[in-house]
């Protein structure tokens, strides 16, 4: 399975059927709304999610972060002045699970078993998004997200970020445009917020 994915991207540290959280390797470094993630389970197959919601915020959830700049001192600088910045924050991301792929087979839906905590979580290199999203069959439960983002606006982020992997002149896009349109031909106010975000260029 290492070979359909690309760098570690970060931990589990909390999962679900549904889905799981991940703690970034880095502060402020979390893949972006709408991309496909991995997470290899026991068996060797891989648990395939959408990143739906990231933030950046203290370890202790219950204390927000307080101000440390001021008019001679912001943004990256203010962590070269205060390096312990780095070990009191952490950048979580949340995946939401939309299939399985076990070797070349993919399964689209929720996988049978929740993602073991504290595995890996990976990104996923161009073969493996193609694999995935050649015939989208996860795209009726993506449109039926709740969370913290809208589906609307994370299927559109989905879109544009598959759109981009793939550089194939808009050729999947318009495939998965077209899906879309079919799945959701009763709520064209829906259809419409979501066309209007994924216009090529």
């Amino acid at each position: 399975m290492a070979a359909l994915s690309s760098a570690r991207l970060g931990e589990v540290i909390e999962t679900s059927s549904r889905g799981f959280w991940a703690e970034s390797e880095r502060l402020h470094d979390h893949p972006p709304l709408g991309a496909l993630g991995l997470a290899t389970m026991p068996d060797g197959s891989a648990n395939v999610g959408i990143v739906s919601f990231a933030q950046t915020g203290g370890l202790d959830p219950g204390r927000r972060a307080v101000r440390r700049g001021s008019d001679d001192l912001f943004d990256h600088a203010i962590y070269d002045r205060h390096p312990e910045l780095e070990y009191v924050l952490r950048t979580l991301f949340q995946v939401t699970s939309v299939g399985q792929l076990d070797g070349s087979t993919v399964r689209h839906g929720l996988p049978p078993l929740p993602v073991p905590l504290h595995f890996s979580v990976t990104g996923c290199d161009a073969g493996t998004v193609q694999l995935f999203v050649r015939q989208p069959g996860y795209f009726a439960g993506l449109l039926r997200h709740e969370g913290d983002v809208a589906a609307d606006d994370l299927v559109a982020a989905h879109l544009r970020w598959v759109d981009q992997k793939l550089d194939d002149g808009h050729i999947w896009l318009a495939d998965a445009t077209r899906r879309i349109a079919a799945l959701m031909k009763r709520d064209y106010d829906r259809l419409a917020v979501i066309l209007n975000s994924i216009e090529p260029g």
